[in-house]
This record gives structure tokens, sequence and C-alpha cells, in this order.
């Protein structure tokens, strides 16, 4: 079984670390690594060799690189607010990720 993680993609993230302290979306998560890449943080430039056959230029490419998911927390959708996730199974079997201010549900299912 794999690591579960509070954050998820597409969910509204606010960054609590690092040079950028941002509302921001996640754009993918890499739970093995305990790391999630977010829209426009922790940019890194890297410098890239042209490949005509791939059709990539030469040059420096700015992009995103990933950031611990301990310095990111998720905003409920309902409230708005950062929030510290649970998770809670219903009557019916189903689980869904909770906030602990609202109690509103966080999966937009």
């Amino acid at each position: 079984m794999g690591t579960r993680l509070h954050v998820r993609k597409d969910d509204m993230v606010l960054v609590l670390a690092g040079k950028t302290r941002v509302r921001a979306k996640v754009l993918r998560v890499f739970p093995e690594k305990m790391r999630a890449i977010v829209e426009g943080v922790n940019f890194v430039k890297r410098h890239t060799r042209p490949n005509p056959g791939r059709n990539i230029k030469g040059g420096i490419v700015e992009r995103e690189a990933p950031v611990h998911v301990s310095n990111l927390m998720v905003i409920c959708p309902e409230c708005s607010k950062p929030v510290r996730v649970a998770r809670k199974v219903y009557d019916d079997g189903t689980r869904h990720r909770v906030c602990r201010k609202c109690n509103g549900i966080i999966d937009r299912k």
C-alpha cells in the first residue's frame, strides 16, 4: 500500500515556506518522495541542449521543481481557509477528505 498524502492533484494549497508564499494549484504529486509540484512555485533553471529530432531548442528553461508536502496546506473550497485535513467514512461506505474547521467535503467528485 502506498503513502497517503493530504494533498492531491488539482487541490488549491497555501505554500507555507520558501520564497513565494502564495495560494496555488497542485499540478503533480509524488507520494513515494512526499513531494508535489505547485503551479508558479519553486522555479529552477535547466540548461538544455538542442535536439532537432525532438524539435527542442537549446537554452535555459525555467520550470517548477517539487516542494515537500509538509510545506503545503490545503485550502477548503467551502470556507476558503487553509485547513488541516481529516478523513471521514460515511454510512454508505464512501470516504472523503473533510475540512477540520467547517466539516465541508474537500473532494470535488
